[in-house]
């Protein structure tokens, strides 16, 4: 264990979401998250036992912890934190949670800030916690900006990972200064069984394949409409992302009311995430009629703004 002296330790990780690639990512294709301004914080000192905002934990119930205290050979530990990211909207709190409280940790010990282990430690996390992830979410909670997976030509490659079910290439991708209006459905759904229902689908029908080298090309036209920073053709690919991923059975009415009530005011909108639930997002210049659009039709909006900075130590 490493020593650990009187201090507190803090660190800040941004949310973020997938703006292109979802599901079609498993099988190697290409995908871009952006960090956004919200934010998870984890302040960490030493203790006399493991404890979570001044209770006792379990490591056993929390495994994106276990993990990261495990991987850094860390015990009796105070964790504090804050959050305004929304627990279970595909917003990237367990991953932003797993990269603030691993740079926290770092910093009260003294340890190397190197941002890749910070975000192999991360991925590690989420991997034990899921059972199956990409790096692609703590990537982005890592460094930041916006984070491109599987992409060959790219601005900076960042790091490689590899697992037993894939192998991904991460970097970084150009983000041009834009706001996006979140909407979040309510609902919680989990990612297994949307991507279970996918690989189904593509399994016993040729047109599912057909439909994910689509999204392949409409993430790659995504990407280089941020690089030459129009907005209006990225908001064109957004959409239509929403329309293959609709007819990969994805998304759910609650998503389609929303994405439909964003769209009039939008350059483009989309789910993001595994679907069935969680949020979409809609990229606008008009935010407040879109947050108005969102609220009427059931969903809670979110302003935010993306190209903000990974994970910080305060």
């Amino acid at each position: 264990m490493n020593d650990m002296n009187d201090d507190i330790s803090t660190a800040v990780s941004p949310g973020k979401f997938i703006l292109l690639g979802e599901h079609a990512v498993v099988y190697g294709k290409p995908a871009v998250a952006l960090a956004i301004d919200m934010s998870f914080s984890c302040s960490v000192s030493a203790g006399e036992y493991n404890s979570l905002n001044g209770v006792p934990i379990d490591l056993s119930r929390h495994p994106h912890i276990q993990c990261i205290l495990s991987r850094l050979n860390v015990n009796n530990i105070n964790i504090t934190t804050w959050s305004d990211i929304p627990s279970g909207s595909g917003l990237g709190s367990s991953a932003a949670l797993s990269s603030s409280l691993d740079a926290a940790i770092r910093n009260l010990t003294k340890k190397d800030m190197d941002l890749v282990e910070i975000a192999r430690d991360s991925f590690e996390a989420e991997y034990y916690a899921q059972g199956r992830a990409s790096p692609l979410d703590t990537s982005t909670c890592t460094f930041g900006k916006g984070v491109a997976i599987n992409v060959k030509e790219t601005d900076t490659h960042l790091w490689d990972a590899e697992k037993e079910d894939g192998r991904w290439s991460i970097s970084k991708t150009k983000v041009p200064e834009m706001t996006f209006v979140i909407g979040y459905t309510g609902i919680k759904a989990s990612t297994g069984p949307l991507v279970e229902k996918v690989r189904k689908y593509k399994e016993h029908n040729r047109f599912a394949s057909d439909v994910i080298d689509e999204i392949e090309m409409v993430t790659m036209q995504g990407i280089d409409d941020m690089r030459n920073d129009d907005v209006v053709s990225l908001g064109k690919n957004m959409t239509a992302n929403h329309k293959l991923l609709s007819i990969l059975g994805v998304s759910c009415n609650e998503l389609n009311k929303l994405v439909n009530a964003a769209e009039r005011h939008s350059y483009g909108a989309k789910l993001t995430g595994s679907g069935g639930g969680g949020c979409m997002i809609a990229l606008t210049d008009r935010p407040e009629i879109v947050c108005e659009d969102i609220r009427l039709h059931g969903g809670i909006p979110y302003t935010v703004k993306t190209g903000v900075d990974g994970v910080t130590i305060i």
